[in-house]
């Protein structure tokens, strides 16, 4: 069991204050995946990537291909020359919501609104991921209910999730409790607008995450 004092540690001095027992939950679950160690959860036992629910074994966390996908498409823009993360407006209304690191929006760590000047360091921005994730993985996992699903359907969701916020009305999310895979992949492709405007990085990630669902 890797000793985690000296982590916490470094994120207490980051933030300039403690976790609560939640964000303590939540950072441990992401220093699990990254290092490839089991835990248990009050919903299963989680082994390396995936958390494994002891009734059925269907994935209830994002995998590595899924974080491969969504770092891919998000990036960690906006990285200045002293090695801080600075926000971003959002593409296709030119402001709000205003975005950092990983896709951050809302608010920040620290609670406070992620906006213009708002700044942080690379930890933080991997911090606000790992908590992210096992949120939108969350999210997925409970629209999806007891529908069948692979590690890469459910990595591909966690990023349409992630991205568009949609998984509960999502007509593919419906197609898949149906069973119908294909119609469920060919549904990606509706996604590509943002500000009402087609995006060819939302052509490019819907494609990816389609290519993700399907394989």
């Amino acid at each position: 069991m890797t000793d985690r004092k000296p982590i916490f540690d470094a994120f207490r001095k980051l933030l300039g204050r403690g976790f609560s027992q939640t964000e303590v939950r939540q950072i441990d679950a992401a220093i699990d995946q990254a290092i490839g160690e089991d835990h248990v959860t009050d919903s299963g036992a989680v082994r390396g990537n995936t958390r494994v629910s002891p009734e059925d074994g269907t994935p209830k966390a994002i995998g590595p291909a899924g974080i491969a996908l969504i770092k891919r498409f998000e990036g960690c823009a906006k990285l200045r020359s002293d090695g801080l993360v600075e926000a971003y407006p959002d593409p296709g209304t030119g402001g709000d919501p205003w975005t950092i690191g990983w896709g951050a929006t809302g608010r920040g760590l620290d609670d406070l609104p992620i906006g213009p000047g708002t700044v942080w360091t690379k930890e933080q921005c991997d911090v606000r991921l790992a908590r992210d994730l096992v949120r939108y993985a969350d999210d997925v996992a409970r629209a999806l209910g007891l529908a069948p699903r692979t590690q890469n359907q459910f990595d591909a969701l966690v990023s349409f999730h992630y991205n568009t916020g949609a998984i509960a009305r999502a007509t593919l999310t419906k197609k898949h409790i149906a069973g119908d895979h294909k119609g469920a992949a060919q549904e990606f492709a509706r996604w590509n607008k943002a500000g009402g405007r087609v995006l060819r990085g939302l052509v490019r990630r819907r494609a990816a995450e389609a290519e993700l669902y399907i394989s």
